[in-house]
């Protein structure tokens, strides 16, 4: 990969934080992994440093343009270096630790012994493990995160029987539903290496058996109709495709499903939210963050 390409930022972690959910979960094309790190001479809390990298170098300003409109206080300034021929994406992920998100534990293979020590202090915990590679949702951006809270919540008041996952990229959200509830789960999305990868993860977790991975453009597939009306969906996408997918997903979804929603931006939720309710569901939870907030909806 000789045009391999690292965008950096340096600031407040607060406000990076923000723009490495952006570039892996709104920009497009977006970045193909994110790195947040302190700065190894200033190391306090407004001099972090965000890199972000990409198969083929980006626009600068029209990257830094992007995010200055959903980000307040973006420094800008966005540097972009040329890299050796290397797996960058690999290299940016395997620097990630571990996330525990309500009984969920995620974790890389370089992390597996930290998790297998965790998991047998905490019979609660449910280990997920999602390596290195270029499909989205390590767990570390607030959208997966906020998905992984929902469920959390779900899973100790309700059980579900068909859950798909729509737009499923790493199959982190499938994993965790096919764990706690041990049901069959559909997951799909629109880009085959993400499926491929989607499904080595969940042969990886256990729940190969569980886990049904396939290529498909929203609800077009025949295996989605043949397995509606789901009791449970979840879409981790683009507000536009939420809105466009509003009135299918309540076609597709039983009488009293509960969908959950991430990938809008807080600007974006009223729209969101409109279109959902004009389909025919309502709001019934919501996993708040002040840019990229999670709707939990109900089919009624």
């Amino acid at each position: 990969m000789p045009d391999t390409a690292k965008l950096i930022w340096r600031g407040s972690r607060a406000v990076l934080e923000r723009g490495d959910a952006f570039l892996t979960e709104a920009l497009w094309p977006p970045a193909d992994a994110v790195s947040l790190r302190k700065d190894d001479v200033e190391a306090d809390e407004t001099s972090w440093i965000l890199e972000a990298y990409f198969e083929t170098p980006p626009d600068t300003e029209n990257v830094d343009a992007a995010l200055a409109e959903v980000v307040p206080d973006w420094p800008g300034g966005g540097v972009l270096e040329t890299l050796e021929d290397r797996d960058w994406v690999a290299h940016a992920l395997e620097g990630l630790g571990l996330v525990r998100i309500g009984r969920f534990l995620l974790y890389g293979v370089h992390d597996a012994d930290k998790a297998a020590a965790q998991s047998a202090a905490d019979a609660s915990c449910v280990p997920i493990r999602i390596d290195a590679n270029q499909a989205f949702g390590t767990g570390h951006h607030p959208t997966t995160e906020g998905c992984l809270a929902a469920i959390d919540r779900l899973a100790g008041t309700e059980r579900f029987q068909n859950p798909f996952d729509l737009g499923t990229g790493s199959a982190v959200l499938a994993t965790a539903a096919a764990k706690v509830w041990g049901a069959p789960v559909l997951a799909s999305d629109i880009d085959e290496t993400s499926v491929n990868i989607a499904a080595e993860n969940v042969a990886l977790n256990g729940v190969g058996d569980k886990v049904c991975c396939i290529v498909a453009d929203g609800f077009s597939h025949d295996d989605i109709a043949a397995r509606a009306p789901f009791d449970l969906i979840f879409a981790n996408i683009l507000a536009g495709p939420l809105v466009d997918l509003a009135a299918p997903m309540r076609a597709h979804a039983d009488d009293g499903a509960t969908v959950i929603l991430a990938g809008l931006l807080m600007k974006q939720r009223a729209d969101v939210l409109a279109a959902y309710e004009n389909a025919g569901f309502m709001l019934v939870d919501e996993v708040a963050h002040d840019t990229w907030p999670t709707l939990v909806l109900r089919a009624v």
